[in-house]
């Protein structure tokens, strides 16, 4: 067994994660400013139904203080999950490290990241033909669930797991796939375009339910194991007082409760809303809305 005392609070500097959200930051600022009306006018005119589950009608060009926070804490909690020492501690030290790290940039920044961009900022990426197929088919609701836990359940093979952490590029391709079908996932719920609409809220109801199945049972398998699962973190150097099976084990259960807690939480918010707000029959129906057929339309 490796000894005790690992460097695990250096602060990574990774310029692709930095660049990225950086231009990440300045788009959306841009956006929110000097190219506002350009934006708006590339877009066209937002469709004029009423969207499903919890969207309110599109006010173009609106920004509201609430969308901000929601997109800057989406931005501030990826920065911390992967150019802090949650990094380092993740990457090379303990597994539990790497699962919060999965945890955060799965279920905490998409939603947040969609909360925060309004659709009309959005808009202009649906003139693009493939932008416009790519998202008719992971902007619904199975394609989504079917393509995110499949990817996230490969990522936690151990083959493919130890891949990533022996070579960057893979640990990049690692991260950034599980963020952008996060986004994807999470659109059913926390979409921003009525061209491509949330589920109404039963559905959402049922969606986030069956979302908190794949991370419990992968979860649970990890952390009920008494074998080595990820060899690399076996032999890695002991931090925090933590064995390699202590710390297996709790990278499983936080996989497994916390990760559903999360989806558990959102249903809670959204069938509260449901109950609040209106009653199903009230809604739009789910797959009426045909994005080419509205800007026809306009």
């Amino acid at each position: 067994m490796a000894g005790e005392g690992g460097d695990w609070t250096r602060w990574p500097f990774l310029p692709d994660i930095v660049v990225g959200l950086l231009g990440l930051v300045v788009a959306y600022a841009l956006a929110a400013g000097p190219f506002r009306r350009t934006i708006l006018r590339l877009g066209g005119p937002a469709p004029r139904w009423q969207p499903p589950g919890a969207m309110q009608p599109e006010r173009p060009g609106h920004l509201s203080p609430w969308q901000v926070v929601a997109f800057f804490s989406g931005v501030l909690t990826a920065a911390g999950a992967l150019l802090s020492p949650l990094h380092t501690l993740g990457e090379t030290y303990l597994l539990s490290g790497h699962m919060v790290q999965h945890l955060l940039i799965t279920l905490v920044v998409p939603p947040l990241l969609l909360l925060g961009t309004p659709g009309w900022m959005v808009r202009p990426l649906l003139r693009l033909p493939l932008a416009r197929r790519l998202a008719g088919t992971l902007l619904t609701p199975i394609p989504a669930f079917v393509l995110f836990n499949a990817v996230f359940t490969l990522w936690h093979v151990p083959a493919f797991y130890q891949l990533a952490l022996v070579v960057p590029a893979i640990h990049a391709l690692e991260h950034s796939s599980l963020l952008l079908l996060g986004l994807a996932t999470w659109w059913p719920v926390c979409g921003c375009l009525p061209e491509y609409p949330r589920l109404p809220y039963g559905g959402q109801v049922l969606y986030l339910f069956f979302q908190s199945l794949p991370p419990t049972i992968l979860g649970a398998i990890i952390a009920l194991a008494e074998v080595p699962i990820y060899p690399h973190y076996w032999r890695a150097v002991r931090v925090l007082g933590l064995s390699a099976l202590a710390d297996q084990q709790l990278g499983g259960l936080i996989m497994w409760i916390p990760g559903a807690l999360i989806y558990f939480l959102a249903l809670s918010i959204v069938f509260f809303i449901w109950l609040e707000r209106r009653s199903p029959l009230q809604e739009p129906p789910y797959g009426t809305i045909n994005p080419d057929r509205a800007r026809r339309a306009a």
